[in-house]
């Protein structure tokens, strides 16, 4: 009777460590996962606050020139889609298009109008343009961070099998669209 009692307290004891070692891994994918989440949420708001800064850029510039319309249409347009853009692929794609968008724009205004880089909120503006740019891109690799320790660990044994039954995904990259390493033209023909 007593070596019965021992075997069921065991068996009992090995449930028990079994059960927190699953609950575990469960709570540590969950963590893992609500990271990338977050990380995602910050890219989201970095770009919503380039996204948010663009209308009093134009309006800086239009006090000092009539610029082109088809500039100023792409750049409202890539603006708009970096608002809608829920998933980190539409993100990036977004991104890049306004990307190109304004570094055209702001070439080809700072070109054409000279007396406009002296402008002391034009310059205070670019500079938060470009603070905002390296947010963006910080953002970025803490997401790609995430994003690789999160899928490390739903792809590592035991915790795979945990991911396969609860439906853990794997989290998507951010990465640079195809276009973002050819150098934008900038013509004033």
């Amino acid at each position: 009777m007593k070596k019965r009692s021992i075997v069921i307290i065991a068996v009992i004891v090995i449930a028990v460590i079994a059960v927190i070692g699953c609950v575990s891994t469960y709570n540590g994918l969950v963590d893992s996962r609500e990271s990338v989440t977050e990380a995602q949420s910050q890219i989201s708001a970095q770009l919503q606050r380039r996204a948010d800064l663009i209308p009093n850029f134009v309006a800086t510039v239009k006090g000092y020139s009539d610029y082109e319309k088809e500039t100023y249409t792409a750049v409202t347009e890539a603006r708009s889609a970096v608002q809608k853009a829920s998933s980190v692929t539409e993100q990036s794609a977004a991104s890049e298009q306004l990307d190109r968008a304004i570094d055209i724009w702001v070439n080809a205004v700072t070109e054409a109008y000279p007396d406009l880089k002296a402008s002391a909120q034009y310059t205070a503006l670019q500079d938060e343009l470009a603070g905002t740019e390296n947010r963006i891109a910080l953002s970025r690799k803490d997401y790609n961070e995430e994003a690789k320790e999160y899928n490390t660990a739903i792809k590592k044994f035991p915790r795979n099998i945990f991911a396969g039954i609860f439906g853990f995904e794997p989290a998507d990259y951010f990465t640079a669209d195809e276009s973002a390493s050819q150098v934008p033209q900038v013509s004033f023909d």
